[in-house]
């Protein structure tokens, strides 16, 4: 009877998580992101970009006027995903966390979740787009 009961109890879990692994429910949990830099120095001058995170490392790009960089990710489950990047450009080099869970994830921070996190990057302060076209969040480099 036992082992009966054993071998129910694992048909079950074993149910739950390809049902998990194959919903919706695992992408809610793990938010999927796409985070969009977009070179808009107002000298039109060329953006070195380097993002990366504890784990990974997104490389050196370099963005003309008006090009952009983009990546995805999942957020993970304790919701400390950070991504932070520096920009260089000539006379000048700053860094941001251009992805923070705790803002950019969080329904009570100030500026609300992004699944499309589109960040305009000017001479005076990195901006995060809002989706419905109001004015961006602008905000001070870290450096």
């Amino acid at each position: 009877m036992a082992s009966s009961k054993n071998q129910n109890f694992i048909f079950m879990l074993i149910s739950v998580l390809i049902i998990l692994a194959t919903t919706s429910f695992t992408s809610a949990l793990f938010s999927a992101k796409h985070v969009v830099i977009v070179n808009k120095l107002v000298t039109r001058a060329t953006l070195i970009v380097h993002c990366k995170n504890k784990d990974e490392d997104k490389g050196v790009i370099s963005l003309g006027p008006g090009d952009s960089f983009d990546f995805r990710f999942r957020v993970n489950l304790r919701k400390t995903t950070v991504y932070t990047c520096s920009f260089a450009w000539p006379g000048n080099t700053a860094t941001f966390d251009i992805f923070r869970a705790d803002r950019d994830d969080n329904p009570q921070s100030k500026v609300g979740v992004c699944s499309e996190c589109i960040w305009s990057i000017y001479e005076p302060a990195p901006c995060r787009d809002r989706r419905d076209g109001g004015q961006p969040n602008c905000f001070p480099w870290a450096s």
